[in-house]
């Protein structure tokens, strides 16, 4: 099966991130480039310095989990801003950030609603498995999994509600990677729910969320 990647964000909200990387940095006393022009380069600049600041953290003022989560949510980057979700999530634990970013989707910025959907397949528990039985995961993993199975539903059923009252086309691209269809995944009254996310997806005239939800459905 071949998804089609994530499209660039329709909007430039990097200045946000910097804005949010500055406010960081100083809490944190991390060196940030100066004297150069803010882009890519900076940008990535930027990531090293707080990937060596962050790297094998277990420990942090209290303070610093919504700039922390703050820069995680606003990163333009699926990929890089799994630093920032990994640090928060080995601090301040698995349940403190994955209820945040629910929040996030409830009450947040359109922006902040996309960047927590890029951020939440960070935060997730991994299933873990047992050398030559692929099915079965270790009973390690299985623990942390089910340690937040309601969190879990709790987030489907936000991310489903957003997706569908929310026309933001950035929010939707974001949401609809990590959304599960099969109306088995939820409880009977948001059944209807799933099946006009389906609807919306396969009639919008963005070719990504007309891809992704044939992946999707079933």
């Amino acid at each position: 099966m071949t998804f089609a990647p994530l499209p660039g964000r329709p909007q430039d909200r990097t200045s946000a991130f910097r804005l949010q990387l500055a406010a960081l940095a100083r809490l944190m006393s991390v060196g940030l480039p100066t004297g150069v022009p803010y882009d890519r380069e900076w940008q990535g600049q930027a990531r090293m310095a707080f990937r060596r600041a962050l790297r094998d953290v277990d420990a942090l003022p209290d303070q610093l989990f919504e700039p922390l989560l703050d820069a995680a949510v606003l990163d333009p980057d699926p990929s890089h801003n799994r630093m920032f979700v990994e640090a928060a999530v080995r601090v301040f634990g698995r349940r403190r950030v994955q209820t945040a970013l629910i929040e996030y989707v409830r009450s947040g910025t359109d922006s902040e609603r996309a960047g927590a959907a890029r951020a939440w397949y960070w935060a997730q528990a991994p299933l873990r498995f047992r050398g030559g039985q692929t099915r079965v995961p270790t009973p390690e993993s299985k623990a942390e999994s089910d340690a937040v199975a309601d969190l879990r539903a709790t987030w489907h059923e936000a991310t489903l509600r957003e997706f569908v009252a929310n026309d933001d086309l950035d929010v939707r691209r974001c949401i609809l990677s990590g959304l599960p269809l099969n109306p088995r995944h939820y409880p009977s009254e948001l059944h209807d729910l799933v099946a006009r996310a389906v609807h919306i997806a396969r009639t919008h005239p963005d070719e990504y969320l007309r891809h992704r939800v044939e992946h999707q459905v079933g």
